[in-house]
Order: structure tokens, then C-alpha cells, then sequence
């Protein structure tokens, strides 16, 4: 199958293009606005602001959609939602409140509901979150899961950090250092596990692994044969060298195990135990406390810049111990693509949602970085706009979420996801975005860029005009839905042209770019820029690039 990276609101995307049973593995990792007081988020203090309800700022406000939500639940929308999950949110709504919790709440119950008939019956999930909202999306999963077969499994307890409590600036609490991944599968007696391990620290190997075979000079521990339990655990009662009990293994297993010098005994004669050899040992099992993985440093080659990225190494352990390979991952919230990379480099399927046009050129630009050109031939992109028709219903969104989402793509898409979106709060000032260029100085020369999806008119043209020399920029890019009238043209050619050593040819300092040329004829910049979008990823897989293909579907 191809792989497949949506544009879109995840709950839309799940319902419209994701088939039942069709997932092996999930994993999540949703925004939530765990910096605010809780005692703000459960007791619904303070006012929320709209404009924050954008995936990136990580928050959650009751509107019109969690209206919506909540009616959809209530209802039971077309036989989706179990008693016990219409009861639970029911219970909970006069506990929280419409606030941001029971918002978060909702929206993630419609969510998880989609997730759950898209897995496999052998299918796992995992839910990353922090403690401020766990034992909420607990209640959640089992009133899904739980009800329908499947179980929980595990929680684990991820140490992010190892930063030490803040009490000199005034924190009057435990230094805060954990996030919560909870686990769940489909069927609890039918789903997939590979056991993970880590290598044995310095320390354990010299306290267990004591002994050396006189005959093979093989390093070996000594393991308990005896059952516990007893016949409880269905363990067997026998008498074996003259030691009576139960045991974990078979009569006939023992006696092998005793001809090939595995079994030994006490000293005093009263217990037995086995040899377990240091060269056939996987490591220490991982348990459910993962200290071992950090979070992604300042400094560290995997950087991004993106506020909540995660580091590769977690969910190379999550996809390695549900998955095999070929196995279909599915990440609902993939943000800067880190399950998308990782499934890639361990030769998995994948399937990424992400609301923000921002993410899914990060995403792109990543897996180019990481693996080649020639891997974007296995993607099919889904939700970008294609046509003039799918642009304009992209600029005309209402939602607050995607409001800006036309400007991004346009921006993004011109510049070949190198330059570098606006994201401050409140008025633009006239920038959408920045690009940078080497004109030989001693610091690259700016690209203002500015997208309207309105009307248009000459005094356009002269604000932006305004904007470059405010902002001491050199170029300016002008990108419209509608075609710019005789008067613009003109007003730009005025401005004249701009050349550098790097330069084979002149530019016009102001350009305008119209929203067909962009789909239709494919134009882009044409000017090498510096400073990219994001900081390229280290590559893992040299690839065949000689081969580039995206399919772009509505």
C-alpha cells in the first residue's frame, strides 16, 4: 500500500477514509493545555480565547463543536458509542463543566471511538498524555475499549526529564518530570506483543552474572525452577533429585535441562535452580518504567523546533513492541511526523493526520531529509489543495483551527517548505512569511511574502511596498486566490529589479503570484534561500532519488 499523509481534521479524516479493522497500531500524542492551573481547567476559571483553539497553541475550548460532540454522544450517533461511554460523558458533564477538560474530553472520546473500529482485532493503542488529564482519558478508554473485548494494559510512566524541582523560583510541588502513555488493545486475548529490552548495566552484570562454566568458560546466572503458586498457577508437583515442590517446567523438560548441565543444585540440597548463560541473554526486560529514554536535547541532531516533538527513540520502542513489519501505523495527531519517520525507517505502513498545513510540509521536508527524494514516491497525500476549486474552499474556511491554513499552504507550497510562517498572535502586520537568501553580504537578505485570499487592488501592492522597507527586507512575494488587476501589475513593475552574484537572471522586487500559477503550472521560487523551515533531519536511508511522485487527492 501506499502511504498515506491527510490534511484535515482527524475526526473527518477517521470517518470519511479510514476502513474498519484496517490498522495494526496506533499511537497519539493530542495537545493539551497542561500548563494552565488545573484548578483553571477543572473548575472552568478564567476566559478562554477563541483564537487559541489552533492545534499547535495546545489547548481546548467548549464552542460550537464540542456542542456538537456532545449531542453526537448523547444521541448515539449511528450505533457508534457503547452505553457505558454515553453514560460516562453523561456523568461527567455536570461534574466539569463545560469548560476546556470536558471539551478535551469529548473531542477525544469521538476520536478515540474512530481509532478503536479502525484496529485490527490483534490491533494496540497508545495514548500519550501528561498526568493533568490521565485519569480522565483512563475512564474514556475503558468505557471503549474495556466494554468491547479489548483491555487495559499497561500505563507507563515516561521520564522525560531530569530536571530538578524549581523551589527557588517559588514551586510548591514535586519537581514535575513524567508523561503518561496509556496502552490499551482491541482483544485482550488476541493482540500482538513483542517484548523489548535493554542492555545489562555494569552494575547487574557483575551482581548476577557470577559464575563461569569450568568446561566452557561460559558466563551464567542462576534462575529459580521451582513454581510459584503452586498448583494455583497449574505448575506441576514432582520429586526431582531428591527435591520434592512444584516447578515451572515439565518432568521430562527438567530431566533434558539436567543432561545438558543446566540444572544445578544448592549447596544444602534443598533447592534447585537453572543456568542462564550471559551469551543467549536478550538484556533486562523493559518494565513499565521508562527512564532510560530523554527528552530530545537543544542540541541534539533530531531537533526540529517543534514544541511538543518527541524523541524517535520512544516510539521506536512502541511501534518495535506491537508491530511487525509491513504492520499498518497510524498516528491521528502526527505534528512533526516522529511515528511517521520512525515507522518508515523500521519498514512500516503508516498513515499521518494532522490539521495544520505547517505540519504536514514539516513532515514531507523531514522524510525527504531523512530518507531521499525517491521515498515521497510511496505517499499519497490527501486533502491539498489540487484544482482552483479545492484552493477556494481552503480560503474560505470559518473554523478558527484553519483560518490561517490557506496562507500557510500557499506560503509553504511557493517556497518548497523553506520559508518560514508568521505564527505570532494578532495582527500579521502585512507578513505571512519570511524567507531568507545569500546575496553574498555578510547576513541574508530577506523575502517578505504576503497571501490574500480577498479582493485585491494596487494600494495592495503599495502597503506591501511599506512592509519591505519597515522590515528592511530586499524582495517581496505577493500570493492571491484572484487574478491581480492592470493597476497591481503595474504598480509592482515599478518597483524594479533586483539582481545578486548568485543570481543567473533579474527578479522583480515585488512579485505577484496568483494561486493558479502555483497548482496549474506548478510555479515555485526560484531563488536559493537559506535558513530553512526546519533543520534537516540526519539521514538514515540513502534512497534511489532519481524517482519523484506525489499523488494529490481532494
Amino acid at each position: 500500500m501506499n502511504n498515506q499523509l491527510f490534511y484535515g481534521d482527524n475526526l473527518e479524516v477517521l470517518r470519511r477514509h479510514i476502513k474498519d479493522e484496517s490498522v495494526d497500531l496506533c499511537y497519539i500524542d493530542p495537545p493539551f493545555n497542561s500548563k494552565r492551573n488545573y484548578n483553571q481547567i477543572y473548575n472552568n476559571i478564567g476566559k478562554e480565547d477563541p483564537a487559541q483553539a489552533q492545534a499547535f497553541i495546545d489547548t481546548w475550548t467548549w464552542d460550537d463543536l464540542a456542542n456538537l460532540g456532545l449531542a453526537e454522544i448523547k444521541k448515539n450517533y449511528h450505533g457508534k458509542f457503547s452505553q457505558k461511554t454515553v453514560d460516562l460523558i453523561c456523568g461527567l458533564e455536570p461534574v466539569l463543566g463545560k469548560g476546556s477538560l470536558f471539551a478535551y474530553l469529548v473531542n477525544m472520546t469521538l476520536r478515540i471511538v474512530e481509532i478503536h473500529r479502525v484496529l485490527k482485532p490483534t490491533g494496540s493503542f497508545y495514548l500519550h498524555c501528561d498526568p493533568t488529564a490521565s485519569h480522565y482519558l483512563k475512564l474514556v478508554l475503558d468505557a471503549i475499549f474495556c466494554s468491547q473485548k479489548g483491555d487495559y494494559i499497561n500505563e507507563i510512566t515516561w521520564k522525560r526529564s531530569t530536571a530538578k524541582g524549581d523551589e527557588k523560583q517559588g514551586a510548591k510541588h514535586f519537581g514535575r518530570i513524567t508523561d503518561i502513555i496509556l496502552f490499551y488493545v482491541k482483544d485482550a486475548n488476541n493482540y500482538l506483543f513483542n517484548a523489548q529490552y535493554e542492555s545489562y548495566t555494569e552494575t547487574a552484570l557483575k551482581r548476577d552474572y557470577k559464575y563461569v562454566e569450568e568446561n566452557t568458560n561460559r558466563i551464567y546466572r542462576l534462575a529459580p525452577v521451582d513454581g510459584p503458586g503452586g498448583a494455583a498457577k497449574g505448575n506441576p508437583y514432582y520429586e526431582f533429585l531428591e527435591v520434592k515442590g512444584y516447578w515451572r517446567f515439565s518432568q521430562e523438560k527438567m530431566q533434558k535441562m539436567y543432561e545438558e548441565g543446566k540444572i544445578v543444585k544448592s549447596k544444602t540440597g534443598k533447592t534447585l535452580s537453572q543456568k542462564m548463560y550471559l551469551d543467549e541473554a536478550k538484556g533486562r526486560q523493559i518494565d513499565n518504567f521508562w527512564h532510560d529514554i530523554n527528552k530530545i536535547s537543544p542540541t541534539s541532531k533530531e531537533r526540529l523546533g517543534y514544541p511538543t516533538q518527541k524523541p524517535e527513540a520512544l516510539l521506536e520502542r512502541i511501534i518495535k513492541a506491537s508491530s511487525n513489519e509491513n504492520d499498518v501505523i497510524l498516528d491521528a495527531f502526527c505534528g512533526c511526523g516522529t511515528t511517521i519517520a520512525v515507522a518508515q525507517k523500521l519498514n512500516r505502513n503508516w498513515i499521518g493526520i494532522d490539521i495544520t498545513y505547517q505540519s504536514i510540509s514539516l513532515i514531507l521536508k523531514r522524510l525527504e531529509d531523512s530518507f531521499g527524494k525517491g521515498v515521497l514516491e510511496n505517499i499519497t497525500l490527501n486533502g491539498i489543495p489540487k484544482d482552483m476549486e479545492s484552493a477556494s474552499a481552503l480560503a474560505l474556511k470559518k473554523d478558527d483551527r484553519t483560518r490561517k491554513e490557506f496562507e500557510k499552504w500557499a506560503v509553504l507550497t511557493y517556497t518548497n517548505n523553506r520559508a518560514t510562517i508568521n505564527d505570532k498572535k494578532g495582527a500579521d502586520k502585512g507578513i505571512d512569511g519570511i524567507a531568507f537568501f545569500d546575496s553574498g553580504k555578510d547576513k541574508p537578505e530577506k523575502i517578505i511574502i504576503q497571501v490574500k485570499s480577498g479582493k485585491i487592488k494596487s494600494g495592495d501592492i503599495r502597503d506591501l511596498l511599506g512592509t519591505i522597507a519597515i522590515n528592511e527586507a530586499t524582495l517581496g512575494i505577493f500570493l492571491t486566490l484572484n487574478e491581480p488587476t492592470k493597476d497591481m501589475i503595474k504598480t509592482a513593475k515599478e518597483a524594479g529589479i533586483y539582481q545578486s552574484k548568485f543570481m543567473s537572471n533579474p527578479v522583480d522586487k515585488i512579485s505577484i503570484i496568483t494561486v493558479k500559477e502555483i497548482i496549474e503550472e506548478q510555479k515555485r521560487l526560484d531563488i536559493r534561500l537559506v535558513l530553512k523551515v526546519l533543520k534537516s533531519a540526519e539521514k538514515q536511508t540513502e534512497l534511489n532519488s532519481n524517482q519523484l511522485l506525489i499523488q494529490f487527492n481532494k
